[in-house]
């Protein structure tokens, strides 16, 4: 990772790693920060294991759906890790290429750091620095950013039952 053709968020958050997997990993903590506002989650599947189903369904502000198809989880470490991709569906079958412009790989890393924080990083792994550059052209680095702070602020704000 860290080709021309990977986009990288990093930073330091004052939650700590179990609480940050959790947000990722269960849908109704996962709906409320998801996209930044005011677009809106409305929908969200989880089957955590490899090749489970990882599907999220957002809004715009007027209530439109925007594209998605459903992605799978590639790789699970409890607390540390997360890489999924919307290449893949459930089941690890591929998308016909014709249903979205682009797909793009999720690795999500979240190490202890400090006194209960840890080093949040995502990156999203693309095929090539075109697509990486259209990704971020609709918001990737501004955008993963703000859901980044509204993860947080869910995490300290609603009870992680």
């Amino acid at each position: 990772m860290g080709s021309e053709s990977d986009l990288i968020l990093e930073r330091i958050v004052d939650v700590s790693p179990e609480l940050v997997f959790k947000a990722w990993t269960t849908p109704k903590h996962l709906i409320p920060w998801f996209c930044p506002k005011p677009y809106r989650t409305t929908h969200c599947e989880i089957d955590l294991k490899p090749g489970g189903i990882f599907f999220v369904q957002m809004a715009d502000p007027n209530g439109n759906k925007l594209p998605s198809t459903p992605g799978c989880y590639l790789e699970i470490v409890a607390n540390r890790k997360l890489v999924w991709t919307s290449a893949l569906g459930p089941g690890f079958r591929p998308h016909d290429p014709s249903v979205a412009p682009w797909f793009f790989t999720a690795s999500l890393t979240f190490e202890p750091h400090g006194n209960g924080g840890c080093k949040y990083s995502a990156t999203a792994i693309h095929a090539t620095k075109e697509h990486a550059a259209a990704h971020d052209k609709i918001g990737f680095t501004h955008g993963w950013a703000i859901v980044l702070d509204q993860l947080v602020e869910h995490v300290k704000t609603t009870p992680m039952d």
